[in-house]
C-alpha cells in the first residue's frame, strides 16, 4: 500500500467538517419541528385538559374493565403538542385510530390512537379468548369488537363530560380506521389541522397490555373544552340573602314615633325628622294615617270594633332565620321522602309476537318459543325500564336472579327519554 492510498490531512478535515455540518443541520431541523406546549396552551389550560382527561378516561377505564373482566389501569395524562408531519415518527407501525364526533354539547372530533397489538388483545378478550394473540393483522371481527369496546368507553366518557360541564353531551358512533402513516392510509377522518394537542395515558390491562394510548385534539377544540370548564366551574355568583327590612337599626325609626307620640304636639309630629319606612306594595289604609294617631303596623289590619287611639302598641323587630349556611338535613329528608316509593321490578325471560289465531289455539301443554337463547341473560326491568341483566338462580325452592350487568347511566337516560 502506497501513500496514495491514504487520505491527506486536508481531506480528513474536510470530511469531518462535512459530517459535523450535516449533524448540526439535522439537529436544527429537529429543533424547529419540536413544539413547545406553552406556546399554544397556558399552564392553567394544560392542567384543565389533564383533569378532564383524568376524569373522563377514568370512567372509560371502568367501563372497559367491566366489559373485559380484567383490571384496567390508566395513569395520569401528559399533555404535549405534535405536528401532523411528526406522525411518521410517532406512529412508525400501523395503529388503530378511533374517531368520535360530538353531536350535542360540543362541536369537535376526539381521536383516540392505540397500538394494533393492543386492539387485537382487547378484541380477543371481548370474543371470549385469553388475550394472547400472535398475528399482527386485524380482521373484520376484531375491528367490530374494538369498535364496540370503544363505543362503551367513549359513551362512559361522554357521560362523565355531561357531569363535569353540567350540560348534555352526546357523541356519534365511533369510527375505527387502521392508520398507516407511511402509506397515507387511515387518515381521512383526522381533522385537517397541522398542530394537535396530544394527551398521553399509560394503559395497563392485567398482565397483557402495558403501553400508551393517545388522545389527539385540535387546539381550538381543546381551548373550547377549557373555556367551558372554567365557565361551569366558576358559575354565576350566588345572590346574597335579602336583608330583613326590619333589622335592629332600621326598626328604630318605626318604633320611635310610636313611643313619642303622646309627648309630642300634633304640629311637631306632622314633620318628623326621620322619614317613615317605605310602605309595602299593598299598604292598608292605616299605614297612611298621621303619626300622632299611633296607627297599627301596616301589616296588621285595623281593629273592627273602633278607633286605635290611645292603645299601647308593642312593636318588635322581626327575627328572620339565617339562610347563609343551610344544613344537609333538608336534603336527607327530601331523599327519605323518595325511599318509600314502591317500584315494580320485573324479570323478563323473553318476548314473542303471536297472531290472534295462534293465541286462540293455545291449550294446556302448548310451547311458546321466545326470542332468547338458552343461557342468555334475562332482562331486569324497573317500572318497565331496563336497568340490568342477570342470570336465573334457585334459592331454596324459589327462583331468583343474580345481577350480572348494570345498564350504563347513559343508556338509562336515553330509555327514560
Amino acid at each position: 500500500m502506497t501513500s496514495k492510498d491514504y487520505l491527506s490531512q486536508e481531506e480528513i478535515d474536510a470530511l469531518l467538517r462535512q459530517s459535523s455540518g450535516e449533524e448540526e443541520s439535522a439537529a436544527a431541523l429537529a429543533a424547529e419541528q419540536e413544539l413547545n406546549v406553552n406556546d399554544y396552551l397556558s399552564p392553567l389550560e394544560q392542567d384543565a385538559l389533564g383533569e378532564i382527561g383524568n376524569i373522563t378516561f377514568g370512567s372509560a377505564a371502568t367501563a372497559l374493565s367491566t366489559l373485559l373482566g380484567k383490571k384496567v389501569d390508566i395513569t395520569t395524562p401528559k399533555v404535549s403538542m405534535i405536528l401532523r408531519s411528526q406522525f411518521v415518527d410517532e406512529f412508525p407501525k400501523p395503529h388503530v385510530a378511533v374517531h368520535v364526533h360530538y353531536v350535542d354539547g360540543f362541536e369537535g372530533i376526539n381521536s383516540l390512537v392505540i397500538r394494533a397489538h393492543d386492539a387485537q388483545v382487547i378484541a380477543d378478550l371481548m370474543l371470549g379468548g385469553e388475550g394472547k394473540v400472535t398475528s399482527e393483522e386485524l380482521n373484520e371481527i376484531h375491528i367490530s369488537a374494538v369498535q364496540e369496546a370503544m363505543n362503551q368507553m367513549m359513551g362512559s366518557s361522554a357521560t362523565s363530560m355531561s357531569t363535569i360541564f353540567n350540560r348534555f353531551v352526546n357523541i356519534s358512533p365511533p369510527t375505527v380506521d387502521i392508520m398507516d402513516v407511511k402509506s397515507g392510509a387511515g387518515l381521512g377522518n383526522m381533522p385537517p389541522d397541522e398542530v394537535f394537542v396530544k394527551v398521553s395515558f399509560r394503559l395497563k390491562i392485567g398482565d397483557l397490555i402495558d403501553s400508551t394510548i393517545m388522545q389527539l385534539l385540535t387546539v381550538s377544540f381543546s381551548k373550547e373544552l377549557v373555556k367551558s370548564l372554567m365557565g361551569s366551574s366558576s358559575g354565576p355568583a350566588e345572590p346574597e340573602a335579602p336583608k330583613p327590612q326590619t333589622s335592629a337599626p332600621a326598626s328604630q325609626p318605626a318604633t320611635q314615633p310610636a313611643a313619642q307620640a303622646p309627648q309630642t304636639p300634633p304640629a311637631a309630629a306632622s314633620a318628623p325628622q326621620t322619614p317613615p319606612p317605605a310602605p309595602s306594595p299593598a299598604p292598608s289604609p292605616a299605614a297612611q294615617r298621621p303619626v300622632y294617631e299611633e296607627p297599627a303596623p301596616s301589616y296588621y289590619p285595623p281593629p273592627a270594633g273602633g278607633s286605635s287611639m290611645n292603645r299601647n302598641v308593642n312593636v318588635q323587630p322581626v327575627q328572620f332565620a339565617h339562610f347563609q349556611n343551610p344544613g344537609v338535613h333538608g336534603d336527607e329528608s327530601n331523599l327519605n321522602l323518595l325511599l318509600d316509593i314502591p317500584l315494580k321490578v320485573t324479570v323478563e325471560l323473553g318476548r314473542t309476537k303471536k297472531e290472534i289465531k295462534e293465541i286462540l289455539e293455545l291449550s294446556q301443554g302448548s310451547i311458546i318459543e321466545l326470542d332468547k337463547l338458552a343461557g342468555e341473560p334475562v332482562d331486569i326491568l324497573v317500572n318497565n325500564k331496563l336497568i340490568a341483566k342477570g342470570e336465573v338462580v334457585v334459592i331454596d325452592e324459589n327462583f331468583g336472579v343474580r345481577v350480572t350487568d348494570i345498564v350504563s347511566q347513559w343508556d338509562r337516560v336515553h330509555k327514560i327519554q
